[in-house]
């Protein structure tokens, strides 16, 4: 199951550099693309790449590091 949601859109570099953070740390995640949603347009439009814990609902927000997801995961996993 995944618990984790990369909120983004095409194209975005910064979001590209996120993805590759990800994948570095072998994270399952899965993306979300936030011109397909509004309201995900509303809410994170000059924030993303957002990394989104699905359970807590707990949101780590770009710029972060290989250190920071870590930290993240950590809090977040049982």
């Amino acid at each position: 199951m995944i618990e984790f949601l990369l909120f983004g859109t095409a194209g975005c570099h910064l979001c590209e550099e996120a993805e590759a953070v990800l994948a570095e740390l072998g994270l399952a995640y899965a993306c979300r693309e936030i011109m397909d949603d509004e309201a995900a347009q509303q809410l994170y439009a000059l924030r993303i790449p957002v990394l989104l814990h699905i359970e807590s609902a707990s949101q780590l927000d770009w710029p972060f590091d290989a250190g920071r997801v870590t930290a993240f995961v950590r809090r977040h996993k049982a």
